[in-house]
């Protein structure tokens, strides 16, 4: 019993789902110097990403809105 979020153009993707999607469109490397995050640049894997991004809001509003710049493309 979920709520419709009309407004909201991430209800229902998970965050590994957009780190996935990026991952496959940008790379590590090109995701790093995008966003200034160093957990993709230094050794970066998708659990210590997931893991760093789950706790850290700021972080994660740089992901979520790369992403939606990504699918408006």
């Amino acid at each position: 019993m979920s709520q419709e979020q009309p407004n909201n153009p991430l209800h229902g993707i998970k965050l590994a789902t957009i780190l996935e999607e990026l991952y496959l469109e940008y790379g590590w490397e090109e995701m790093g110097e995008m966003l200034n995050i160093n957990v993709f640049k230094k050794n970066p894997t998708y659990t210590s990403s997931l893991k760093f991004l789950r706790t850290t809001p700021w972080a994660r509003a740089k992901v979520e809105n790369l992403y939606l710049e990504m699918i408006s493309e």
